[in-house]
């Protein structure tokens, strides 16, 4: 399937599919953002409450990240990012249905809210990482990379749009609902994907000879000089 130079990356069916679920799945998730900003101020009137949902949102982001990053690239991140999935699902799912049954307090708000920051941990990096998996030519990774970008900032924009239509014209439980529909969209891809193991390349017998070290005694201090700057910035 040919596509245009903009979208060379889709020519790879498992970043297509990673494409179009992820770009589904973040509407739903910034209809979702904006909803609950609304609930939350609907039920509390308090500015200072609804930055300690903010602040509940993202502080496991911020203290687990660095260890999530180092477990993820231990584990298969296609079954990581199908279990991160699911437990978001999961997430909006309560939200809805507590929103719907009117039996929401500030505390669930609170609660999902760590639990979605702490799932957001693992899916991040896992995310981030996982592109590289999925585009079958290596010149692509960058259109890959930067096709990522244009998702999150388009999301970002029709999301909320989308969730102020909702909210005047249905209710705000309907954000949720629909946010959680759309968690299955990125599943069904993750599921449907083929992915082959990369193997690494082996190197030759002169790259496994080590090289003699030149003595920076022998150097002049100019060109230790220039030798660092060019590492620097090369």
């Amino acid at each position: 399937m040919q596509f245009p130079e903009t979208f060379r990356a889709l020519e790879s069916r498992n970043y297509r599919l990673f494409f179009m679920g992820q770009g589904l799945s973040l509407i739903g998730t910034w209809m979702s953002q904006t909803a609950l900003i609304w609930l939350v101020y609907h039920l509390t009137n308090s500015a200072l409450l609804l930055g300690v949902v903010g602040f509940a949102q993202q502080i496991p982001n911020f203290l687990l990240s660095p260890f999530a990053g180092v477990l993820v690239d231990r584990w298969n991140r296609q079954h990581t990012l199908i279990a991160t999935q699911a437990l978001s699902m999961l997430q909006s799912l309560l939200l809805a249905v507590l929103a719907f049954s009117n039996a929401i307090d500030l505390w669930h708000i609170i609660a999902l809210s760590v639990f979605q920051g702490c799932v957001n941990a693992v899916d991040i990096p896992a995310r981030q990482s996982f592109v590289v998996h999925l585009v079958d030519r290596p010149e692509n990774l960058g259109n890959a990379i930067a096709l990522n970008s244009s998702i999150f900032s388009g999301a970002r924009l029709i999301g909320p749009a989308i969730a102020g239509l909702l909210i005047a014209a249905v209710c705000i439980p309907a954000c949720f609902a629909i946010d959680t529909v759309s968690y299955a969209a990125v599943i069904a891809g993750l599921f449907a994907m083929r992915l082959r193991k990369r193997e690494m390349p082996i190197p030759s017998q002169d790259e496994t000879v080590p090289r003699p070290i030149q003595s920076t005694s022998s150097l002049s201090p100019s060109s230790l000089i220039i030798g660092g700057l060019r590492v620097y910035y090369c």
